[in-house]
């Protein structure tokens, strides 16, 4: 069996010079950020701790930049951002034990989001391994279990010559379809230790692509093509996978409405004829996609969420095309086709045949009209106005970051992403403080425009050390922090549920004087001045903090 070796890197003189006699004074840590140069890395989020020294020495003799977070799960949500936005992998460099552990609740998200995080941590001495209790420093029994049900996979690490092979094969796993956070640990000596192997070169690790079988293709395509009502729910795998553009296509052939998951906001044209918006947590939305008698779901596993909370039971044939296999019939029996969506999309783009439905943007209109008329039905001027002055300041390519909060989940529903790949928030694993470390991470991704933020006064307390890594990297992050004192939407459920609402009352610091205190500018803004306030932080370089005090309201679950 001959082998085509003319696709393989070459060496430069310099390099095959190096290779031959390796510079002196490299370790360990050395080898894990060749390794990331070598793959392509530019920039590395993380927070150093005693036995990962070796790899934070290592970065200033290389050309990766660092982004520096106070808690090791605000680097987290910081790579997470970094590896959404840029559709790259984000290295997190990590120390052992409760440095590890901390980063576990991003881990979750990027995990839930599939976001390509590749997590380095260091590990106790190599003498210390194997289980016994010998009382290390931040010794755990078995660290890597601790992450092996969050991570996509975990790699291990026990000799110098292991580590570029182990970075190399997280890295191909992270980018892979679905893409998802890995783990490597590395033991504090093999960081430590010097290293006579050659500095490594650029290495490859071109993930798998994942192509949709011919005959699944053919069979949706004849399903969709034949349908008398087709819809199609696009969610966050058509924005990771870059296919806008081919859903759009596609819709417009089969004039098939569309409404886009949280996780997909942006995916598709908010005022196009034939858009559904995203009101998923509304039953006029329900049942009009469980009339369709043929629904293609993209990128989408129809979770808790996307399926206004398990009410939603389709009529039709489902066809579900996904990315990560474990999803495929996970809540409704359907066609699965296991596929990157792009892939699937332009293979379906190709085989459908163009039907004309002249009823469906009136049926779409209709719906938009229905929904529209529940939720002014409910005296919700306020929230309305709120999400309307973010929208009008918040520049169309912005990138925006919200976190589990009220004006979150009206924006879930309610918000025109006007670009794919600009919305993201925390609704993976619901977990509180992602906002400003996320969106501190996308503005390390792209410094060139502004980048929002918004939380709510709880959870933005998860995040508040991080104003001083705005600050001394001088992000470009307008963080909108809505203060109603306390937990709000814990509030309204306990309220909700048993009359009245224990331990969601939160004692707060005086937000506009702590962002000060970091050197941040802040300002206390009102529903009237909001959108001057914001415009004018996003149009000031640097970072800046905005308060609302307001009390904001959830519209009325269909659900329940």
């Amino acid at each position: 069996m001959s082998h085509d070796h003319d696709d393989r890197p070459r060496l430069t003189a310099a390099q095959a010079e190096a290779a031959l006699n390796p510079p002196p004074g490299r370790n360990g840590g050395d080898l894990v950020v060749e390794s990331l140069q070598g793959l392509g890395a530019t920039t590395v989020f993380g927070l150093p701790g005693q036995h990962a020294l070796g790899m934070f020495d290592a970065l200033r003799r290389s050309s990766l930049s660092y982004v520096g977070l106070r808690v090791e799960n605000n680097a987290g949500f910081a790579a997470d951002a970094y590896g959404r936005i840029t559709g790259e992998v984000a290295p997190l460099l990590l120390s052992t034990g409760p440095g590890a552990l901390t980063s576990l609740a991003a881990l979750q998200e990027a995990a839930a989001a599939s976001a390509p995080v590749l997590a380095i941590s260091s590990q106790i001495p190599t003498a210390g391994l194997g289980g016994g209790r010998h009382g290390y420093l931040h010794e755990l029994r078995d660290q890597k279990a601790s992450f092996r049900d969050v991570v996509k996979s975990v790699h291990t690490v026990r000799t110098a010559s292991q580590i570029p092979s182990a970075i190399a094969a997280a890295w191909e796993s992270a980018l892979t379809a679905p893409h998802g956070p890995v783990w490597i640990e590395i033991p504090q000596d093999v960081l430590l230790a010097e290293t006579a192997l050659p500095p490594v070169s650029a290495m490859d690790a071109t993930p798998r692509e994942l192509y949709p079988r011919p005959e699944l293709t053919l069979a949706a395509a004849r399903l969709l093509s034949r349908a008398e009502r087709p819809a199609i729910i696009a969610g966050g795998g058509v924005v990771r996978s870059d296919a806008s553009g081919k859903l759009l296509a596609l819709a417009e052939k089969l004039d098939a409405p569309v409404v886009t998951t949280f996780g997909g906001k942006g995916a598709f044209p908010w005022e196009h004829p034939l858009s559904l918006q995203s009101w998923l947590e509304d039953r006029h939305t329900t049942d009009f996609l469980e009339s369709a008698d043929v629904l293609l779901v993209i990128g989408s596993g129809l979770g808790e969420l996307s399926s206004n909370y398990h009410t939603f039971s389709p009529r039709g044939r489902v066809i579900q095309i996904e990315a990560d296999a474990g999803k495929l019939e996970s809540n409704h029996p359907a066609l699965g086709i296991h596929s990157d969506a792009r892939e699937a999309l332009a293979d379906l783009l190709e085989a459908v045949e163009t039907r004309e439905d002249p009823t469906a943007p009136t049926r779409v209109r209709t719906l938009l009209e229905q929904v529209r008329d529940r939720i002014d039905a409910q005296d919700l001027t306020l929230e309305q106005r709120v999400l309307a002055s973010v929208r009008e300041a918040l520049p169309d390519t912005a990138p925006s970051f919200w976190d589990m909060t009220i004006l979150a989940y009206w924006a879930w529903s309610a918000f025109d992403a006007r670009h794919p790949n600009t919305m993201h928030s925390a609704q993976g694993a619901g977990g509180l403080g992602y906002a400003l470390p996320a969106a501190l991470g996308a503005a390390a991704a792209d410094p060139s425009r502004p980048v929002l933020a918004v939380s709510g006064d709880g959870g933005s307390m998860y995040s508040i050390a991080e104003l001083a890594t705005a600050r001394q990297y001088d992000l470009p992050v307008t963080w909108l922090i809505v203060d109603d004192g306390g937990y709000g939407i814990l509030r309204e459920y306990m309220t909700g549920a048993f009359g009245e609402a224990t331990a969601t009352e939160l004692a707060r610091p005086d937000f506009v004087a702590l962002a000060e205190s970091f050197g941040v500018p802040a300002v206390r803004t009102s529903p009237d001045a909001l959108a001057a306030d914001l415009a004018k932080a996003f149009a000031t370089p640097g970072p800046s903090v905005v308060v609302l005090p307001a009390l904001l309201k959830m519209f009325a679950p269909t659900h329940l």
